[in-house]
């Protein structure tokens, strides 16, 4: 078994701005597996948030060259995170033949279309954009400044549409009940990680009148307990989990909890988003739209039509 690994960098249609700050470009990592004449690639995004480098994904990756394992036994060698998820998806795809179509996917799979984070005019443009589009579901990325003028904008613009709000950890500063009650008044259907991962326990207190998703929060099955009563529903990340086997493992622990399950996506391209396909298929909520916020995705890539993943 030969594995490569290399860095690509992929070129953002417009800067995509979230809590934590802006990028115009999307470098990943891709990953691929050779075996017996056959080759599985896999696609991970290194996360600065979660301790990761380009170069020390690298060198988990390297790490296991030589090595005989299988996705099972890749668990014991490598953590939760980029490394392994490049390297399970490899696997799926080097192992299933017509990855993921196998899985009997449905013809469409809604997505959420997001708004980075600018001014409300910016980002009102951004949605109208997207409405034009025919998109059905957006997901509206915030800080702790101008929340409900930020969403007041895009709700105006986007009266019909189901609004997703992503605060990636931002609202620590914030009174928490009070925002998620002004909020309220725009119909807003979810808000995701309100507050940092290792800070929210208050999230117990209160009696939220939007569901909230964890996403930093959540990373494996292992998370799940430590979730209930703060939390409605989980996002996950193939990044996070460390690939498609652990993200399966993760999706049966949160059911079993009682909480729902969303599938997101860090930014990439169409590799990294089919490879969330098996679990988006029976997710309550999508967000695998990294494929097309870029500019120049793979060939025979995903197609996204009036915020859907089209797959026949």
């Amino acid at each position: 078994m030969k594995i490569s690994a290399n860095i690509v960098t992929y070129t953002l249609k417009r800067p995509f701005t979230i809590s934590r700050g802006s990028r115009t470009t999307a470098e990943v990592i891709q990953v691929s597996i050779e075996k017996n004449g056959k080759v599985g690639v896999g696609e991970c995004s290194p996360t600065g948030r979660y301790g990761e480098s380009f170069d020390s994904v690298l060198a988990e990756i390297e790490s296991v060259n030589n090595t005989l394992f299988d996705r099972t036994s890749l668990k014991s060698f490598l953590r939760p995170g980029a490394a392994r998820n490049g390297l399970d998806c490899a696997l799926w795809d080097l192992e299933t033949d017509n990855f993921p179509d196998n899985f009997s996917l449905p013809k469409t799979i809604q997505t959420a279309m997001t708004v980075s984070i600018g001014s409300p005019q910016d980002m009102a443009d951004e949605a109208k954009g997207y409405v034009e589009q025919g998109a059905t579901l957006i997901k509206v990325k915030l800080d702790a400044d101008l929340v409900y003028e930020r969403l007041a904008a895009v709700r105006a613009v986007a009266p019909d549409t189901t609004l997703v709000v992503d605060a990636n950890e931002a609202w620590g500063s914030l009174d928490i009940a009070t925002t998620l009650n002004q909020i309220t008044l725009l119909n807003i259907a979810m808000v995701e990680q309100p507050l940092p991962a290792d800070n929210d326990e208050g999230l117990r207190n209160i009696a939220s009148p939007i569901p909230l998703c964890a996403d930093e929060s959540c990373h494996t099955a292992d998370d799940v307990i430590a979730l209930v009563d703060k939390y409605q529903m989980v996002n996950i990340k193939l990044d996070k989990t460390g690939g498609l086997t652990a993200a399966f493992e993760l999706e049966q622990a949160a059911r079993t909890a009682g909480l729902q399950i969303m599938v997101g996506c860090m930014l990439g391209s169409s590799i990294a988003m089919r490879a969330a396909l098996p679990v988006a298929a029976t997710a309550i909520m999508v967000d695998l739209d990294g494929a097309f916020l870029i500019s120049d995705d793979i060939d025979n890539g995903l197609h996204y039509q009036r915020g859907n993943i089209v797959l026949r």
